[in-house]
């Protein structure tokens, strides 16, 4: 069964996996929209896989724990960040639940230093790296750092259902279509997402194969890209990390 998104905050979203009476949740910020959905479902918590230390993803750690003694929580190496498990680069994430994905692991830092994702039976679980049509501020991280994350996700097979954190889409497009207003691609993606968003669905998840095609954080090399990077900074040959950084700066300070 796909992961179910469980709405949180105001534009978070909880992912809950469950095979048979037994349930892995991704990022619980907030342990009781976790706990209403488990005792909807009659579930019993066995495992939560963390991305990252921001508050609206580990808040609800704790309390589940609490309530879930026995359930094991996966993270990263960070102080900030409450897990019994360890993981880095290339770590194996079995969960315990017969029916779900073993999970491996990739570090992917920018968002935050510590910062990874979980890969599995073409799912990725990217916390706030990734976003259907965008990516994740650079809080604790560097451009360099960002587009080296964004491309070992971009290598990933065109299949690969992204699993993020936040329902940013709409404006993630907007934007997109600053970058690239004449991309067909991604006027009819933009049009889908309004027309799913309209009808109060998720447009999470997506296929990493869109996002290819219409998310200008992962089109670094695109032509069109390319040029308006070039255009904003007024010089040419530009690497792959700097087309990243410029389109980021141009969100971060004239769009957002």
């Amino acid at each position: 069964m796909p992961a179910e998104a469980i709405p949180a905050f105001q534009d978070n979203y909880l992912w809950l996996m469950s095979a048979g009476s037994s349930a892995v949740v991704v990022d619980p910020g907030d342990a009781h929209v976790i706990e209403d959905a488990l005792q909807a479902r009659q579930l019993e918590l066995a495992a939560i896989l963390i991305t990252h230390h921001h508050a609206d993803h580990i808040g609800g750690v704790e309390q589940l724990r609490r309530q879930w003694p026995k359930a094991r929580v996966f993270g990263p190496e960070d102080s900030r960040i409450p897990a019994d498990i360890r993981v880095a680069e290339g770590a194996c994430v079995d969960t315990g639940v017969e029916g779900l994905p073993q999970f491996e692991v990739l570090e992917v830092p920018g968002h935050t230093r510590s910062h990874i994702a979980y890969w599995g039976a073409d799912e990725l679980y990217c916390g706030d790296t990734l976003f259907i049509g965008g990516c994740g501020c650079l809080f604790e991280g560097t451009p360099q750092q960002m587009h080296a994350s964004l491309s070992k996700i971009r290598a990933l097979p065109d299949h690969t259902e992204i699993y993020c954190a936040h329902e940013y889409t709409l404006d993630n497009l907007e934007f997109a279509l600053w970058v690239e207003p004449d991309n067909a691609d991604l006027c009819a993606f933009r049009e889908a997402a309004q027309q799913k968003r309209a009808r109060g669905e998720p447009t999470v998840s997506s296929l990493l194969g869109i996002e290819k095609q219409c998310n200008p954080f992962l089109r670094f090399d695109a032509p069109a890209v390319v040029a308006a990077a070039e255009r904003r900074l007024k010089r040419e040959g530009l690497a792959e990390y700097e087309v990243f950084g410029e389109i980021r700066r141009w969100k971060d300070t004239e769009f957002d």
